[in-house]
């Protein structure tokens, strides 16, 4: 199972996360100039990103991204002075970092495989990196104990994944999101919830509105439970929709991230020790 979805991952995720934020700034080359164009953009877009993973604290340490995207934060964790490892299921975003790293003449390892089958060695790491990548692998738990066991003692992981209990879900799927809440309480049994096609779709869909082949949402609670290992775990949620009222009135997202983000954030970020 674990393997038809790293394939399936492989596949899907090789156009890069981030294409259609190139095509929108019209972005249509990776010089130097169009990178720092839309990694400006993303990171003003993401505001918080960088307060969630303290770069400062990366300088000299060995850090292992997961999940490269476009590759704007892998390279800041470079630019860093981090001694870096990035690691990825599918081969475009793997060009893509080692294309940035020889583009500025930085050094770093980047590798093509799966979290769920490991390269690495115990206590391998100081610090783990991984946004939004989890969530698609179809293992989240496995993800996390496996961040363990390759992480330093004291080293710490920087993780984000979907959240199960953000206002998109309750806008849109106000009855599952209901019964999911439910069972956490404990007031009804657990149940493996219906991911749609619908659902994956309007989280990570690629540039034929294909949606991504698996996705999974999360809860602090359940969190809690897979992070218990670690020595400690603080958990924040950021990021939100546009908020439209009345079918008319639009409130812009970037008003909105300190208030409905950071109660009803679309994602929950993770910062664990071992």
């Amino acid at each position: 199972m674990e393997k038809n979805i790293d394939k399936l991952n492989a596949e899907f995720w090789n156009e890069l996360c981030g294409n259609a934020l190139a095509r929108h700034l019209g972005i249509s080359d990776h010089s130097i100039e169009s990178l720092q164009k839309f990694d400006k953009y993303y990171l003003d877009y993401y505001p918080y990103l960088l307060q969630e993973v303290p770069l400062k604290e990366f300088a000299g340490k060995k850090v292992l991204e997961i999940g490269l995207g476009y590759g704007t934060l892998g390279q800041q964790i470079v630019e860093a002075g981090a001694c870096y490892t990035g690691l990825d299921v599918a081969k475009g975003p793997v060009r893509m970092m080692l294309h940035r790293l020889a583009l500025q003449n930085l050094h770093g390892t980047v590798l093509r495989g799966s979290i769920l089958d490991s390269p690495f060695g115990r206590e391998e790491f100081d610090a783990v990196v991984s946004i939004g990548c989890y969530h698609h692998t179809g293992d989240v738990r496995r993800c996390v104990d496996e961040t363990y066991r390759i992480l330093k003692r004291g080293g710490k992981a920087y993780i984000m994944l979907y959240n199960q209990f953000s206002f998109r879900q309750w806008r849109n799927w106000p009855k599952q999101t209901l019964l999911c809440l439910f069972t956490t309480w404990g007031i009804m049994k657990k149940k493996n919830s219906v991911i749609n096609d619908e659902m994956r779709r309007s989280y990570d869909a690629d540039s034929h509105e294909v949606a991504a082949p698996e996705t999974s949402f999360h809860s602090i609670h359940e969190l809690g439970t897979m992070f218990s290992r670690y020595s400690s775990a603080r958990f924040s949620k950021q990021n939100c929709d546009h908020l439209i009222l009345f079918h008319r009135l639009t409130i812009q997202r970037e008003y909105l991230l300190s208030s409905l983000g950071k109660y009803l954030g679309l994602d929950i970020y993770v910062t664990a020790t071992k």
